[in-house]
């Protein structure tokens, strides 16, 4: 048990805290924000809809927790002049990092260099040090050797952050997808050990048990080191409830959520 407890204080700080429901209110982003900072210390990000980053800014200000919001969400839509507009409104609005839904259906048809070009414009409008995550929903590109591809051109096209899904599709988060991905990365690190890029399961990950089968993955692909808030991040909404509990040696709550 004490291992896990080791694992639940340690994916605490890896957690992008989120709430992406249709239905979301200001009052549901007010609680999300109020659960940021624990007794165990504080989440790394909370993850929401484009319209709340400014109230999710101002309510998480000095507790250095970052904001994250998502573009071209859930659908990886290819009208990329609107998604453009979406992440300067989103910058504007004071978010600290943009999770682009990589338009994969255009991808998954062959039209690779679509795919690409979307993430480099997103890219080029991102202030340092604001970073870039790109979502490959994995669950919809199915075949491994095209999640392969895809990580592989979202990281040449400037990606800081992989993260497998919207978790709004079948199919989320993979132990397989995130070998893949994580495989990508250390590819990447081979090739200029300087850049880093970072890796996010999202989507049914909820359990400490969870939580610490993709730390494991992680620690063997790219060694014991690697993993910090700037590198690894789990995109989840039950399993900050389910960390804490282990950590106080409580029984976890049912927290059904992303």
């Amino acid at each position: 048990m004490s291992d896990m407890i080791e694992t639940a204080k340690r994916a605490l700080g890896l957690v992008d805290l989120t709430n992406l429901n249709d239905d979301c209110t200001a009052e549901d982003i007010t609680r999300l924000t109020g659960r940021t900072v624990t007794d165990h210390g504080s989440v790394a990000a909370v993850c929401v809809w484009p319209r709340f980053v400014a109230q999710a800014v101002k309510e998480l200000t000095g507790t250095g927790v970052k904001v994250a919001t998502v573009v071209n969400f859930p659908a990886g839509g290819e009208d990329t002049e609107a998604v453009v507009a979406e992440t300067r409104q989103a910058i504007a609005d004071g978010a600290d990092e943009i999770d682009l839904v990589m338009p994969y259906k255009a991808f998954v048809e062959g039209r690779k260099g679509f795919a690409e070009e979307q993430i480099i414009r997103i890219k080029a409008i991102i202030p340092a040090p604001a970073i870039l995550k790109v979502i490959l929903e994995t669950g919809e590109i199915k075949d491994p050797l095209l999640i392969h591809a895809a990580s592989n051109v979202a990281i040449a096209a400037g990606a800081d952050f992989i993260k497998t899904s919207t978790g709004k599709v079948a199919v989320n988060a993979t132990l397989d997808a995130a070998e893949i991905m994580l495989t990508a990365i250390e590819e990447a690190r081979r090739e200029d050990a300087e850049r880093v890029i970072g890796f996010k399961p999202a989507g049914g990950i909820k359990t400490t048990e969870d939580a610490a089968s993709y730390l494991a993955l992680a620690d063997r692909i790219m060694g014991h080191n690697w993993v910090s808030a700037s590198t690894f991040r789990f995109g989840a909404s039950g399993l900050l409830d389910a960390l804490t509990a282990t950590i106080e040696g409580k029984e976890p709550t049912a927290n059904q959520g992303y």
